[in-house]
């Protein structure tokens, strides 16, 4: 994807103006979690169409603190297992006890599944309801990634766990999802 055709990452005001809008909406606690699962768990809109809720449950039907996303639910070869965030968990556990449990997390009131492209079309609207131009349902995934990859020292970890998180085969596709700051590289220009 050329520099300039890349979705815009959100910041934390922009994910709160979201939030704050999803409330006015047909079905708020559905379309939070579509959200959420874009912005705090890294998902493409395909991942978030196909998300079931054995994914997420336990074999009790509890919910879990992970998504183990399969395979035939992500792109490609690029299943993988993604703890939950908290905020993503309690919407995950408000949904819960607002919907059956079963088959796709995400329906419609016609259906038992969603699309991938009714998600994107999702994402269109809510973001062009708000003004924010340039961004998409790939905006929530640059944000977590890109908060990823700046947090990930914080606890340990490597370019390598953002890496996974996201689903990538590579680190170069991990790293052209990474939106540069500025005004860290003149902190840092500064301490050399």
């Amino acid at each position: 994807m050329a520099l300039g055709k890349q979705a815009k990452t959100l910041t934390d005001k922009q994910v709160n103006a979201v939030l704050n809008h999803l409330t006015n909406t047909r079905d708020p606690i559905r379309n939070k979690v579509i959200f959420l699962l874009s912005v705090k768990a890294g998902m493409r809109a395909k991942e978030i169409a196909s998300l079931e809720w054995s994914m997420i449950t336990d074999a009790e039907g509890k919910l879990t603190d992970r998504i183990s996303l399969t395979d035939s639910a992500s792109k490609g070869r690029s299943g993988r297992v993604i703890p939950i965030n908290s905020d993503l968990g309690k919407a995950l556990s408000v949904l819960m006890t607002s919907k059956v449990p079963a088959g796709r997390v995400i329906k419609s009131q016609r259906s038992k599944s969603v699309s991938a492209q009714t998600i994107i079309n999702m994402f269109r609207g809510w973001y062009a309801d708000l003004g924010m131009n340039g961004c998409s349902s790939h905006s929530g995934r640059r944000t977590f990634i890109t908060k990823a990859a700046r947090k990930v020292s914080y606890v340990g970890g490597s370019i390598r766990d953002v890496q996974v998180l996201a689903g990538h085969s590579s680190l170069a596709m991990t790293q052209r999802y990474i939106e540069a700051d500025s005004a860290a590289q003149a902190k840092l220009v500064n301490l050399i």
